[in-house]
Order: structure tokens, then sequence, then C-alpha cells
């Protein structure tokens, strides 16, 4: 039995052995597969690193795209001057009632507020004296006409009636006009006058509120309404750089608020006079809005030059952006990398990046930038 017991021990020491020697060969053979790591050195400058193993870095040629000059400048959204329009009131009083407020959307003769007013009761009460008169003075006319006829008066006493009759007459039309400047209805007499909006639009100014009073034409307007279909953009161009600026052609516009959106925007005016302490022009361009655009925003305007410059063009995975700037990692001989700081232009399909500056067509960098410097920084 204890013989027995012992050769069963002998075996399994042996199958454990044999086993542990397979498992060392398999790991042994893994190792031998895989790519030995990539060793790097630090030389003397700060941006020239060495590998082992540079060929594990594959490597890409720039090519070359033909782009114009470009000058991005910073600027505001504002309302088109020309599409603000005052919502104001003739008449004097006290406001009873207000229908809308800052920031709504109103449509053409949408109630605005009430005015109670003693103009607009003056205006009636003159209107009904008008009317009353060139009844009278009617009659009298007519009675004068037949007595004339009659050989009962004079022609001239006929023609004093016929006179008043006509003054009579202005009277009322004055009347009326009066009441139509106050914005009174002649068919609905009241001393209180509505205030309705003149045009379509978002009112962008309130000036009043419940039970304020009005002066008419002497107080502020109550309300303004913008026009908001189409908005200004007014840039700040400095005088070194006004020849990219031209009357007539388009601008690329980019919205803080939208990055992905990119809108056209027709460059209208350049302001004659320029700002004496910072030099810069006041330049103006006009939008179409799609709706999102906001008084007051901040945006970029694109303006392109005329000259067409020779940029280098890049995948952008060999473009490395780090502490806010863009370098480039390109072959210096004997497994050796340079690090070449670039400046990054626009996106451009395919996931290319245009290069403006520090590189040059033709010229080799390592595909994937980041790969070599999550290697360098092991």
């Amino acid at each position: 039995m204890n013989r027995t017991t012992l050769i069963d021990v002998a075996v399994c020491l042996a199958a454990a052995v044999f086993l542990t020697g397979c498992g060392s060969k398999v790991e042994a053979d893994g190792k031998a597969e895989a790519p030995p790591p990539a060793v790097v050195e630090h030389e003397g400058d700060g941006n020239i690193f060495k590998v082992d193993h540079a060929e594990q870095f594959p490597l890409v040629t720039a090519s070359e795209y033909d782009a114009a000059p470009t000058l991005n400048v910073t600027g505001a959204i504002s309302a088109d001057i020309s599409r603000n329009i005052p919502v104001i009131s003739l008449a004097a009083g006290r406001i009873v009632e207000i229908d809308a407020r800052l920031g709504d959307t109103v449509k053409k003769g949408q109630l605005l507020l009430k005015v109670q007013s003693q103009d607009i009761a003056q205006a009636f009460s003159d209107y009904r004296q008008a009317v009353a008169d060139e009844t009278l003075s009617k009659a009298q006319l007519d009675r004068s006409k037949i007595l004339y006829e009659k050989g009962a008066i004079p022609q001239k006493d006929l023609e004093v009636a016929e006179d008043t009759d006509i003054k009579a007459k202005v009277t009322v039309e004055t009347a009326v006009e009066h009441l139509r400047v106050l914005g009174a209805d002649i068919n609905h007499p009241s001393s209180t006058v509505e205030i309705r909006a003149p045009v379509s639009g978002v009112i962008t100014d309130q000036q009043v509120t419940n039970a304020a009073g009005t002066q008419g034409l002497a107080s502020p307007n109550p309300f303004t309404i913008s026009d908001t279909s189409e908005v200004w953009i007014i840039c700040d161009v400095y005088e070194n750089d006004l020849s990219f600026v031209r009357i007539g052609e388009f601008a690329d516009v980019h919205l803080n608020a939208y990055p992905n959106v990119t809108l056209k925007a027709h460059i209208q005016n350049i302001l004659p006079t320029l700002d004496p302490n910072i030099r810069t022009a006041k330049v103006r361009l006009q939008v179409e809005n799609p709706g999102m655009l906001r008084f007051g925003m901040f945006v970029t305007a694109t303006f392109r030059g005329l000259q067409k410059e020779v940029h280098a063009v890049l995948p952008a995975s060999a473009v490395l952006h780090l502490h806010d700037r863009d370098w480039a990692y390109a072959p210096a001989g004997g497994g050796r990398f340079r690090r070449l700081e670039v400046v990054g232009g626009n996106m451009l399909a395919g996931n290319m990046q245009e290069i403006v500056s520090g590189l040059k067509p033709g010229q080799q960098v390592v595909k994937n930038a980041l790969v070599l410097q999550a290697t360098v920084e092991q």
C-alpha cells in the first residue's frame, strides 16, 4: 500500500514539472514574437529624441495645398438701424393697459398698449362741434337758395351762406384728420386710444409700465420693434489689415455660441474714420438671420486675401496639440526625431489639417504624433 502511494506521488510530481516547462516555453515563444519595445534616449536638445526602433513609427509626406491668405477678426451682432421701428403715441395721457413685453414677437397691427388721453377727448369734442356746425351751415345754405330763387334775399347773402358751408366742411375734415393722427377710431368715440404695432418683428426696447404717463413726442418711445430677419455684424479691423476687406464681397462668420455653424456675410461698408487710439476701422457686415442670432453675440469673421499661398497639408493624426501649441515630429536621421512647432490652419476634407507655417510641402513627419509623444513620456 505504501509502495503504491509513493509511485502515485512520483507520477504527479513528474507531470507537474512537465507542465511547468511547457508553460515557460509558450510564454517564451510569445515574448519572442512581440516587437521589441522602443527605448527613448533624450538628446541635449529638448526637441530631439532618439528611439531604438524608429521603424515602429511610420512616416507621412506633407502634401501641397493652395490657399488664400485669411484674416480672422472678432465682432458683435447688432441691429440693422434701418430695421428698428419706434412705436410712438402722439396722444399724451396715462397708460391704462400694456399688452406686449420686451422680447415678444409681434405682428403688424397687434395691440401693444392703451392710453387714456385728454387730447383724444378734446379731439372728439371738436369733431362733434364741427359736424353740428356743418349741419347748420348746410341747412342755412338750402334756405338761402330757396329765398334767393323767390327774390327774397340778394345774391350776396347767398354767397355768404355758401362760404359758411364750405368752411364748415373744412372744419369737419380737419377734425377727422386730427383724430386719425392721434390714432382714434372715428366710429368708436372714446378717450382711450389703442397703440398698435406698425410692423412685424421683435420688441427690443420698452420704456413704459402700467399706470405710467406719456407726453406724446416729448416722451421716450414706448416700444422699439426690430426686424431681425437680417442683422449687422460690426468688426474692428486694424489699419494694416484693411487690404483683406473689400466692399461687396463675402466673409465667413463663425459663432462662439454655435461653433459648427458657418454663415456667409456681405461686406457692406468700411467706416471712413479710424479709431485714433488703436488704429482700427469699423467694418459692417450684413447677414441673414437663420433664427439663432441674438444682438450682442460675439462672432469671428474670416476675410480672404486675393493672392494664393502654398501651404502644407497633413493627416490630422500627424499634428499634436500640446500646451496650446501645435507640434509635428520630423525624422532627423539615426533613429532620431525632431519636434517641430507648426501653426495649424483649417480642417480640410478627409480629416486633413492645413499647416499655415512651420512645415513645407514634401517634408516627412511621423504619421501618428500622439503615439510617439506617449512613448517619449514613458
